[in-house]
């Protein structure tokens, strides 16, 4: 007898040696041909075979089986993705994707599915890309399992987040854990943890997972669900504050571009200028022409396109700002109504020559590689064009303050708007410094254009969107000094950006501007004021 077991064994062995490469050969071809044969758990077994099988492909075709859209063809036998167009439906090969045409009546027979095979697709599903080479894709299937929680695939979630190595998927892994706990019927000290689980996680979706736990009839759960729920929501309002605040530095950045030079030409020369939204437009078309010639003749220096621009911008503006005040500013120095006026009407006449040289139509200016995409900081997202204008403004901040206290344009400067008789009395050609101080603050419009055109619509009215908050401003943080308009800039972009949920982005404007009024009627010279030639007259 032993020695008969002995060759019963043997020959047990031997044939699940040879069965054993046969079944191991099947393809994913093979599986998916299948599909349609035998009862419910035959294709339960081939959709676990699938899932086991490991290649990606299986995924779209048990989402289409899953969906109830898996057909057999009668003429050729194949399984195909049965889809609706114009009112016809329309076979495709399930695994090439090729169009078989329109499907006749009863030309197909549907691959039907019910409960229980439903939940061993979406097993299979989880199985596939949970355990796919790619991170993205664990983290996908993370997310989805964390959305839609299911208890059968609880354990399929542990042993993935045994095995997982990244860490984003894993914490992923973690939070779609304790939402399937909390899904199902189980012991209460596993899902009290859970509960914790998602207090850590702290976001909007967990707080959508906790909420309903708050009826649970259980008293311990219905508690901890309560504790965490608070908890979530004491955090969520200090990231939407920091959030805000972030909104604010941002917005205060452009404001801190586009006023800069205006503090320059109207804090200290004491000149209305409404041509200075127009010297932000140019340095944004300057960006745009840029753009237009890399892309035509050197497409692989597009991320340099910016780098490029920004002196550019410089110049062109600067010289367009030497040009106004030479050719009409400086004959009305001391005039405030007429320069006004004749400013205003300069601003026409440049806008109308973008629109007689580019176009009425706004104009594309690309996002470098550098700039595009965002980050998570917490539940902040900052996106890098905004990231980027904000180093850009203070870099700007820093480089015109060093001008103007370290170098010797920027003490002459100083010099006349403290005292230009005296200053000319010293040999200063005053004249010469007017139309350097103009086209400084001219080219610095034009660098405000320049980082605009990455986040605004760059046409001939893209100026006009600016001129009153830099305005404001300038006045608000007191003409002339240039750590006030810093100040004003942000202070206001700070104040716009909390105002705005309760108030709307127009009322918040509407106050801000209101405040201003008020402040300024206690602090006329703003929040630094300086003694200049200005206060002086």
């Amino acid at each position: 007898m032993t020695l008969l077991r002995l060759c019963v064994a043997a020959l047990l062995t031997c044939l699940a040696a040879l069965t054993a490469p046969a079944a191991s050969a099947q393809t994913f071809e093979e599986l998916v041909a299948k599909l349609p044969d035998g009862k419910f758990p035959e294709r339960a077994a081939v959709v676990t075979q699938l899932g086991v099988l490991g290649d990606p492909r299986a995924v779209p075709v048990l989402e289409v089986l899953l969906e109830g859209n898996l057909h057999v063809l009668k003429a050729n036998d194949r399984v195909v993705e049965v889809r609706e167009v114009a009112d016809d439906d329309v076979a495709y090969d399930a695994l090439t994707g090729e169009e078989y045409g329109i499907v006749p009546r009863r030309g197909s027979t549907k691959i039907r599915v019910n409960n229980g095979l439903r939940r061993d697709i979406r097993a299979a599903i989880g199985t596939l890309t949970l355990r796919a080479p790619d991170p993205a894709l664990r983290l996908a299937a993370a997310e989805a399992a964390f959305r839609a929680p299911n208890v059968d695939q609880l354990e399929l979630l542990r042993t993935a987040r045994d095995e997982e190595s990244d860490e984003g998927v894993a914490e992923a892994l973690d939070f779609a854990i304790a939402a399937t706990v909390l899904e199902g019927d189980l012991p209460e000290a596993e899902q009290v943890a859970a509960i914790e689980v998602l207090r850590e996680m702290g976001n909007q979706e967990a707080l959508g997972v906790l909420t309903p736990l708050l009826q649970a009839t259980n008293p311990t759960l219905a508690a901890a669900a309560a504790d965490a729920v608070r908890a979530i929501e004491d955090n969520q309002r200090l990231w939407n504050m920091a959030q805000n605040v972030w909104f604010g530095l941002s917005l205060g950045s452009v404001l801190l571009l586009a006023a800069i030079g205006l503090a320059i030409t109207f804090g200290v020369m004491g000149v209305i200028n409404m041509a200075h939204g127009e010297l932000v437009m140019i340095g944004a078309y300057t960006t745009f022409f840029v753009q237009e010639i890399i892309r035509s003749s050197f497409p692989g220096l597009f991320d340099w396109s910016l780098l490029i621009a920004a002196p550019l911008a410089f110049v062109i503006a600067g010289g367009v700002g030497v040009a106004i005040e030479r050719g009409c500013v400086r004959f009305l120095y001391g005039r405030p109504l007429e320069t006004l006026l004749a400013t205003w009407g300069i601003s026409l006449i440049l806008q109308q020559t973008v629109r007689s040289i580019f176009g009425p139509n706004n104009r594309e200016v690309g996002n470098p590689s550098w700039m595009s995409g965002a980050f998570e900081v917490g539940q902040m997202t900052i996106t890098y064009n905004r990231l980027w204008i904000l180093l850009f403004a203070l870099a700007v901040f820093a480089i015109l303050l060093f001008v103007l206290k370290k170098t010797p344009i920027g003490l002459q400067m100083r010099a006349v708007t403290q005292n230009r008789a005296m200053a000319a009395n010293m040999g200063i050609r005053t004249g010469w410094v007017d139309a350097m101080t103009f086209g400084l603050g001219a080219g610095i419009a034009g660098l405000a254009g320049v980082a605009l055109s990455q986040i605004d619509n760059v046409s001939p009215n893209l100026g006009q969107s600016y001129i009153v908050d830099s305005f404001m401003v300038v006045v608000f943080g007191g003409a002339g000094n240039i750590w006030g308009t810093l100040a004003g800039a942000f202070s206001l972009g700070i104040a716009n950006k909390f105002l705005e949920p309760y108030a709307g982005a127009v009322l918040a404007k509407i106050l801000v501007l209101v405040f201003i009024i008020l402040f300024i009627q206690k602090r006329p010279r703003g929040l630094f004021a300086v003694k200049g030639r200005a206060v002086e007259n």
